[in-house]
């Protein structure tokens, strides 16, 4: 009993950390929100609210971003479709 009363507030901030990492790896790594961002990118550089350099610096990101969310989801896709008597 003493013991789960110590450790609680340490296992609290476990699960805290790990969900802000989780969130996190969302913001970064979700291909829908990675997509919408580059449409809002794309309308606020069309409307004028940003300059092109900062629009091409930005979309490089996303972009760059959105590369590395496809080669983890096609991982993801491999692992789970991979006959378990391979390799």
């Amino acid at each position: 009993m003493l013991h789960k009363l110590v450790t609680a507030p340490m296992n609290l901030v476990v699960k805290i950390g790990q969900k802000v990492q989780e969130e996190a790896e969302k913001e970064l790594y979700d291909l829908p929100t990675i997509q919408q961002k580059l449409i809002q990118l794309q309308m606020m550089f069309e409307l004028g609210e940003i300059p092109e350099k900062a629009f091409q610096e930005k979309e490089d990101e996303l972009l760059t971003r959105y590369e590395i969310a496809k080669r983890r989801e096609m991982e993801e896709w491999d692992k789970l479709t991979k006959p378990r008597n391979e390799g």
